[in-house]
Parts: structure tokens; sequence; C-alpha cells
């Protein structure tokens, strides 16, 4: 098959999820026997056209000079330069800055157009009332020019039926089981293994930053709490200044990946409190790292761990699971459990047959109906 992925800021990745996704399956599927092709934003670092036997494509984007509606032009411009060529599927990872170049399709029923929707981008808490009704328009768009939908959680897919009355191929993002850890990367911050608390997130409302830290605060817990995540924004400052001089630790945005799976692995435990939908791949990752997981009560959470995990809904619930996780009698139960859940249903190689043999199937369909 002849595979074509955009929608992402490029690989190798050097940003997030998606491009993380990107990367993964887009090698394996190479190593599957098929061409892949993954675009890339014209400023992206590495500047090779190939990438472990993946086609690179760089397409212009203006982001430097106007920001983040940049992406609306940039991923115009990808899906248009797709269509010069013989692919037989375009993935789209996302709708937010997708879904408006989806005209360019016209009636075609060539290449098979998959989109992967992500999370419920609009229900994210920085957005005003504009922004979260166009969005809502983008992906009713996306929705209905779409030949498929991807959910990646199956919270989103009852959604998509529910919301749209559409029917969505369920497949989660992946990670890499990790196999040692290094108490070597936690001292730098002054710590000890099993003697602090995390989190790694976006640092936005969404993802329960406060109730976590004002349940740590209730329950007069002595050990430090790390947060690990871009504390420049407006929203980062002021949670800076509201939890100064507490034993909390602003560490800032932390890209290092053996750094991040020894902080989690040694951490007495690792609070997970994003909320608007879809598998997040932090808490894989966490789930990789044999972290003690502590997620906020919501489908999507549930739906990943299963009960292999402590959860809150509110700081009153952080308080109480901070005195209580001493004294927990489940939590490498916890731990392995999620660690085989990775091996088994989140590893990159059963993530990339899912997407192997979607492909193959839709396409199949479609030449039987032609």
């Amino acid at each position: 098959m002849k595979i074509a992925i955009l929608g992402t800021r490029g690989i190798p990745n050097n940003y997030g999820g998606f491009e993380q996704f990107a990367e993964c399956v887009s090698v394996s599927l190479v190593e599957k026997g098929h061409q892949v092709t993954v675009y890339n934003p014209h400023f992206h670092y590495y500047q090779s056209d190939t990438y472990k036997g993946v086609m690179i494509r760089k397409i212009y984007s203006p982001e430097k000079s106007i920001g983040a509606s940049a992406n609306f032009i940039y991923d115009y411009l990808c899906l248009k330069d797709a269509l010069k060529f013989d692919f037989d599927v375009i993935l789209e990872c996302g709708y937010h800055s997708n879904a408006p170049s989806y005209f360019l399709m016209g009636e075609r029923k060539s290449p098979v157009l998959i989109t992967n929707m992500d999370g419920l981008e609009w229900k994210r808490s920085k957005w005003n009332r504009i922004t979260r009704w166009l969005i809502k328009k983008l992906e009713k768009l996306a929705v209905k020019k779409s030949h498929y939908l991807v959910s990646d959680n199956i919270g989103i897919q009852q959604y998509y039926k529910d919301e749209f009355g559409v029917d969505s191929y369920c497949i989660a993002y992946g990670a890499t089981p990790v196999e040692s850890f290094d108490e070597q990367y936690i001292k730098a911050y002054g710590i000890t293994p099993g003697h602090y608390f995390m989190l790694i997130a976006r640092l936005e409302p969404e993802n329960n930053i406060e109730p976590i830290l004002d349940g740590y605060l209730m329950s007069d817990s002595k050990l430090p709490f790390l947060v690990i995540g871009n504390s420049d924004t407006q929203y980062g400052v002021y949670l800076k200044n509201k939890y100064a001089n507490k034993n909390i630790n602003f560490v800032g945005g932390l890209y290092k990946k053996e750094v991040l799976d020894s902080l989690r692995y040694y951490a007495g435990a690792y609070f997970h409190g994003h909320s608007v939908g879809g598998t997040n791949p932090s808490l894989l990752e966490a789930m990789a790292s044999k972290a003690l997981i502590v997620a906020h009560d919501n489908v999507f959470n549930k739906a990943i761990l299963k009960e292999n995990a402590l959860f809150f809904s509110s700081y009153q619930d952080v308080a109480d699971i901070i005195h209580q996780i001493e004294e927990l009698k489940d939590g490498q139960n916890f731990k392995n459990n999620n660690y085989l859940l990775i091996k088994d249903e989140y590893s990159w190689e059963k993530i990339t047959s899912m997407y192997e043999n979607l492909f193959e199937s839709v396409l199949k369909k479609d030449m039987s109906q032609k």
C-alpha cells in the first residue's frame, strides 16, 4: 500500500503525541513492506528526504511568522500536494485545522481519506466561546467529509456514535515498555525514590492541576511534589504564584524520555488529571514506566486503566488518596497489570497492525463497491 500521514508537525518527533504516533507507525509500516510518506513543515529540524525508510515531504508553513493560524494554511497545502500522487490511503491526524481543506477531495473516493479525530478539542477551557463554536463546526465537517473515522478510545467512539450517529474504528495510541531506570536522573531534583509525587501535563485547567495540588496541600504531606510542563503560559504563571513556597516544584518543560521514565517509576504516585477525552500518550507512558497512577475519574481514563489505578474527582479525593498510599496493598499489582496492558494491548507493533488491517479492509471494501 501507498500511505500518506498528514496533520502532524513532522518526524522524527520533537513535539508531541501525534508526532510520536506518526514516527512509530510509519516506520513499522515500512518494515512491513508498505510505502509511507509523512508530511513535515519546511522548518522541521530534520531535513533529509527519508527517515528509516519513510519518505518525507517538506511543505511550507508560515507558523514562524503568523503563529498557530498557519496550521490551516499548512494542512491545506499538505492535502493539496498529497492529491497529486497515487496514494491509496491518506491518514489525517486530528481535524482541528485539517477539516477546511477537505473540500479539495470533492466527490473523490480515492485516495481513501481517514481522520483520527483525537480528543474533544472543543471542550478545552482555554478556548473562548467563539473558538469552541468554530471547533465544533470543524468537527462536524471532518465527520461529514472523511471516508472513515478513527477514535482512539471507546469513550470517544461512543461520543461520535451518540453525537453524529456514525461509526468509527477504535484504535488507541501506543507506547514502548520501559525496561530499565536510573536513580541518577532523579537526584538533580533533590528527591529520593518513593518519597515524592509528580504530574506531567500541559498546564491547562481541564487537566485538573488545581484539584490535584489543592488536595496535596490539604493532605499535609511532607513529600515534595514535582509539576512538569511549560509554566511560562498565563495559566502556568498563575499556578506558580498560587502555589509558591509550598513544597511544590514547577520544573517546566522536560523532554528527555529516559529522565521522565525514571521520574515516573520512582515516584510515590503519578497524578494524571486529563479529562477532555481520548487515550492520552502521557498516561500510556506512565503505565509503561510502571508508575503508581492516580487518575481523574472519567470514562476515557477508566477505559485504559480499568481497575489498575486510584481515581479522584475532587481535591478531597486527592487528599484521601495521599493518606492511603503508604498502606496501599494493591499498588504493585496495579503497576504490573498496567505494564502488561502496554505489552499486550498498546504496543506499537499491535497498534501498527491494527492500522494496517484497517487500511487493507477499507481498500477491499471500496474495491468491492466499484
